[in-house]
């Protein structure tokens, strides 16, 4: 459940911003032959800007439609909020859940280890941290991250830090089976040769087959072929961030014919500038 190439799915919506659950199931049936599990309903789903239904509804349909493992996006700056979004998304099917450290109050590490095992007190699916200290404002240090592994449905981590040292650390010091995953499409081979399991992608959902490709090299022994896909992706890894994801992502699926409608507000539409820099992208990798 926890290894490999893990899109992190976007959410479609029709023109009126209701969400295309039709869309939804066609996305799947482009990812699921290439990917290992599914994240719905998380950053790159938008789930910010999902009402607490949408987003438990949008779990369950993944759930229901999709025979992949499913790890459903939770988590809040409200511990009790997510004790209650944790239990939902397990209600709804998710095989585990997602949890994002709490933003904008900043809580301290003490107080982020007394969140996340106040938390996985009250579920019984497995619970994966989600690091992003570039949204969140905090950072989950190796030395917590430790103590997280300890508790007994804490399984795994998705480290958008971008710091490799820090990443490094971790991997070195945390039990064989506590699951470190890339949150950083760029940095997922590096994160493979330091002992990372997989990565939990943005570039999945558009180019699921090259990213389960350059998994699958790595994971055979062949660094080479693997390094070569990493390079042969980086502009897509690159372009996918040219503003603030989800956007350029929607974008692309979009062009590809594939489920992805506008974003919500206050998200908006990628310039035409861009757009054409990510179709030149897309063109290069034969995607469009």
């Amino acid at each position: 459940m926890f290894e490999g190439v893990i899109p992190a799915m976007v959410t479609p919506f029709k023109e009126d911003f209701s969400v295309d659950y039709e869309g939804i199931a066609r996305n799947l049936d482009y990812l699921e032959k290439h990917v290992n599990a599914l994240v719905p309903a998380g950053t790159t789903g938008e789930a910010a800007t999902l009402s607490y239904e949408e987003h438990i509804e949008v779990v369950r349909y993944v759930a229901e439609t999709s025979k992949l493992p499913v790890i459903g996006g939770a988590g809040s700056n409200s511990t009790r909020e997510a004790i209650w979004l944790a239990k939902e998304v397990e209600k709804a099917g998710a095989d585990a859940a997602m949890l994002v450290t709490p933003y904008y109050n900043k809580p301290n590490q003490n107080g982020l280890y007394e969140h996340y095992k106040t938390v996985a007190s009250e579920v019984s699916i497995p619970i994966i941290v989600y690091n992003v200290p570039s949204r969140t404002g905090i950072n989950t240090t190796p030395e917590l991250v430790r103590k997280l592994a300890e508790i007994e449905n804490v399984v795994g981590i998705k480290e958008a830090s971008g710091n490799l040292k820090q990443i490094s650390e971790i991997i070195r010091t945390v039990p064989e089976d506590f699951v470190l995953l890339s949150g950083d499409d760029f940095l997922t081979l590096p994160i493979l040769c330091l002992g990372g399991r997989g990565v939990i992608s943005v570039a999945a959902n558009v180019a699921p087959h090259l990213m389960k490709e350059m998994y699958t090299a790595f994971a055979e022994g062949n660094l080479s072929r693997a390094t070569e896909l990493h390079h042969r992706l980086s502009p897509l890894f690159e372009v996918l961030f040219i503003d603030t994801n989800p956007i350029p992502v929607k974008k692309a699926m979009n062009l590809m014919g594939l489920a992805a409608g506008k974003p919500r507000l206050p998200l908006i539409e990628l310039p035409e500038e861009k757009t054409e820099k990510l179709r030149a992208v897309l063109r290069e990798l034969n995607l469009i």
